[in-house]
């Protein structure tokens, strides 16, 4: 279980003193996750989670709190951090800085249909839409500085076929025009398992019951890049088959949802193919990091960095171009 750092009921209970939330009435470790410890907080006054980071320090994290507020004040379903009694998001339970917010309701789904797809293109361009006025500036830290950090810890762990082209991708990446592309602060890892459903829908049987969304979790990769990158990021998991391949027609209906809610420019259909690459360059490079560079008691879920290996070669020998 992805649980690094131990809360038992009477830290909880001690700790809850600092919140008008009742009393503690259940906690329960959360298996999923890799960077930090989460427990499913229950109180009289309602339900929430408790997240300890494990990572992340104090001063950066006001950018995430702050994003999740905003996002919450306008509409969109996400967990909305809770404050103390001296109004603070955060605090330091344990050793570690720590925080609650609220509780969402749902499951993720594994296998994704159209109408998923559907609902999460069209959150997306909200969700773009809705930080036009957020004043954070954290540059996106899983980023282009940090791919050219990390590629020279993992190229000796690569065959000569994998170096070659993880060392052509970073210089065809380093030539897009990133810069110009419209951007703000993006969620950058919306994948199936960052996003809840209240209902999943059984669309996949007979067509009767549409999906439900409960809403977004997990921002705490978010930072400021493109917006096209992050919708690249969302299409390579949410409409990938196994082999890496996307699915033309989960692709088509959250990209076509995306844009009649935010349109695309034209420097962004153009850069298209070369933002699905470079979604697909970060997720290699950080599992192949997580994998072959683990810190000590830490990544029980360590995934395969063979998956985004395969969806790198595939969208690098295919245009994927929009109109």
């Amino acid at each position: 279980m992805s649980v690094f750092t131990t809360v038992t009921p009477d830290d909880m209970a001690t700790w809850l003193q600092r919140y008008t939330l009742g009393t503690l009435t259940g906690l329960r470790g959360i298996a999923a996750g890799i960077e930090n410890t989460n427990y499913f907080l229950d109180t009289t006054e309602g339900r929430y989670v408790l997240t300890l980071f494990e990572k992340l320090r104090a001063e950066e994290l006001p950018f995430y709190l702050d994003l999740m507020s905003h996002l919450a004040a306008r509409g969109i379903p996400c967990p909305a951090p809770v404050a103390d009694r001296h109004q603070t998001a955060l605090g330091t339970l344990n050793g570690k800085p720590a925080s609650i917010v609220t509780r969402l309701p749902g499951t993720p789904v594994t296998a994704p249909v159209v109408a998923h797809c559907r609902i999460i293109g069209a959150l997306l361009a909200r969700m773009h839409l809705a930080v036009a006025d957020f004043p954070g500036k954290l540059i996106n830290p899983r980023g282009p500085q940090w791919w050219h950090q990390v590629s020279p810890l993992v190229l000796p762990f690569l065959d000569a076929t994998r170096q070659d082209l993880l060392r052509s991708e970073l210089v065809f990446q380093a030539g897009l025009p990133r810069q110009r592309l419209p951007q703000g602060a993006v969620h950058a890892d919306l994948f199936r398992d960052n996003v809840l459903w209240d209902e999943p829908g059984d669309l996949e049987h007979n067509g009767t019951t549409p999906p439900r969304l409960g809403g977004v979790i997990d921002f705490y990769f978010a930072g400021v890049d493109s917006f096209l990158y992050d919708l690249a990021v969302t299409v390579n998991d949410w409409c990938v088959e196994a082999d890496g391949a996307l699915d033309a027609a989960r692709a088509d209906a959250l990209i076509a949802a995306y844009r009649a809610v935010r349109p695309l420019n034209t420097l962004e259909l153009e850069c298209w193919p070369g933002m699905l690459r470079a979604g697909a360059l970060r997720f290699w490079l950080s599992r192949l990091h997580d994998f072959h560079l683990p810190r000590a008691g830490e990544l029980t879920h360590a995934h395969d960095p063979e998956h985004f290996f395969r969806v790198l070669r595939l969208r690098r020998s295919s245009s994927h171009c929009l109109t």
